[in-house]
């Protein structure tokens, strides 16, 4: 997979899955503009990948349109985009209130079209991108502790589908990758929330009884496919979504 001269932007990207992912396309040969909402976490994360190529960061706040404006501003082209900004939590459905389901909206879903929005005619018109949504399994298999977040992933599927087909047959590729559970540190604090000191083992067992894998994913296993998706080996895929959640889902499809 190469990807030399090409310019990615992975948002949320100073841990977990995004930076992973950075590292990954670093890897391939990109320039990686690393993505977060505050200036030290995104310089650690810059520091860190730099011994793997060209890279710089940037500090936005992209669920805020604010933000998303800033970002733009300073980084006004590039190749692949990753939309990898997500929040998640567990709470009774019943209880989420007004405020709480606008926030998951504007972060994991509002964040992507605003970027999205901007960089994808700017792909067609060189005739070359990648546009790729991180979403999650939740999005075909919506869990009850976090419905919120489900629909939050399942409108992410919706919108890469539509964005895909309004560009067809101009060499730019809209996709979703639906990553399982991965063992982040976020998701290491939610684990112990969960089930306290039983650990990821316990955690599959009661929580995510269907991960075939019978452990939780790590980040470059995500970051692996994300990697062939934003390569010209994927040429034929777009408008797909595409699964690493370890079997996760109980379905055929996607």
């Amino acid at each position: 997979m190469d990807l030399s001269g090409r310019t990615a932007l992975v948002t949320g990207s100073t841990a977990g899955i995004g930076f992973a992912t950075a590292e990954g396309l670093l890897r391939a040969g990109a320039s990686v503009v690393v993505s977060g909402r505050g200036e030290e976490r995104v310089a650690e994360a810059v520091g860190k990948l730099s011994a793997h190529g060209d890279v710089r960061g940037v500090a936005a706040d992209i669920s805020t349109a604010e933000g998303a404006a800033s970002l733009i501003s300073q980084v006004p082209d590039v190749d692949v985009l990753v939309n990898n900004l997500g929040i998640y939590g567990a709470q009774p459905v019943f209880e989420i209130d007004d405020a709480e389901w606008q926030r998951y909206f504007d972060t994991n879903v509002m964040s992507g079209v605003r970027l999205s929005r901007h960089y994808t005619p700017r792909m067609v018109e060189r005739g070359w991108g990648r546009v790729i949504f991180v979403s999650s399994e939740s999005s075909v298999f919506t869990p009850t502790e976090m419905v919120h977040y489900g629909m939050a992933k399942t409108a992410q599927l919706a919108i890469a589908r539509g964005m895909a087909q309004s560009v067809k047959g101009t060499g730019v590729t809209v996709n979703s990758v639906l990553p399982g559970p991965t063992l982040t540190p976020g998701v290491e604090e939610f684990i112990r929330d969960r089930v306290g000191d039983g650990g990821e083992a316990e955690f599959v067992r009661t929580e995510r009884p269907t991960l075939l894998l019978g452990r939780l994913i790590r980040p470059h296993e995500v970051a692996n496919l994300i990697t062939y998706v934003a390569s010209d080996l994927s040429s034929a895929t777009t408008g797909a979504a595409l699964r690493v959640d370890g079997g996760t889902a109980p379905t055929i499809i996607p």
